[in-house]
């Protein structure tokens, strides 16, 4: 299959190019600066290139021929600058649902593609309706310890409206909400995959790796199974 990859740099957009590959797909990895990265990787079966995800005509350019685009959107590059992230995230929080606006209007054209966004945790429901990001006190606690400012609380939030702008269309969109810690670490390819609540593990812990998020994306890649539907994976 070519999956087309934004946020190629990323934490997890990265290693979903790699796994992507590993597994014998073409990919097509966006980036910023796709010139710098290309430069740097010149890994068989991929071609870098650049997009503004926030210019729905220049996503609709980029379509043809992809079978799946996988949006790992981000402002800045977290994998390099994290507090520049948390800062952009938090100064324009609705930045998230304009992106997942943009996608859409951009499949319009091309309605046979499927779309792939990754995006947060906090969208996750705590309690049959009720979503982490609805409940102050409990996401406070759980960016302090993330060790994250409370103010990126916005920014939960804007994933969280990313994902009810994706509920309201027809395409073939995907929503993934990794757990709640998630960072760099160990392939596994062990681990559960749950719905519209958070998969926790022996100790209560919402918890991946990036390595495995990029197993379990592949794996619907290749296995829908979460055609208009947001899952979820932990340990």
């Amino acid at each position: 299959m070519h999956i087309g990859v934004i946020g190629a740099t990323g934490t997890i957009g990265s290693r979903v190019v790699t796994e992507a590959l590993g597994r014998g797909h073409r990919v097509t990895a966006f980036s910023r600066d796709a010139s710098r990265a290309k430069a740097d990787d010149t890994r068989e079966n991929l071609t870098w290139a650049s997009v503004d995800i926030l210019d729905p005509a220049g996503v609709a350019a980029v379509l043809p021929g992809l079978d799946v685009l996988i949006s790992g959107f981000q402002p800045g590059n977290a994998a390099e600058d994290v507090a520049d992230t948390v800062r952009r995230s938090v100064a324009d929080p609705t930045v998230y649902a304009t992106a997942a606006r943009s996608l859409l209007t951009a499949l319009g054209s091309h309605p046979r593609t499927r779309l792939i966004v990754i995006g947060g945790a906090g969208s996750l429901e705590i309690e049959p309706g009720v979503v982490l990001a609805d409940c102050d006190e409990l996401l406070h606690a759980g960016l302090d310890e993330l060790g994250l400012p409370r103010a990126y609380a916005a920014a939960v939030r804007g994933h969280r409206d990313a994902l009810n702008v994706l509920r309201t269309s027809n395409r073939l969109w995907t929503y993934f909400s990794p757990a709640g810690d998630i960072a760099p670490g160990e392939r596994t390819g062990r681990f559960r995959t749950g719905g519209d609540q958070p998969v926790l593990d022996a100790d209560g812990r919402s918890r991946i790796s990036a390595e495995d998020a990029a197993v379990a994306l592949i794996d619907e890649v290749e296995l829908p199974r979460f055609v208009q539907r947001r899952f979820t994976i932990g340990y």
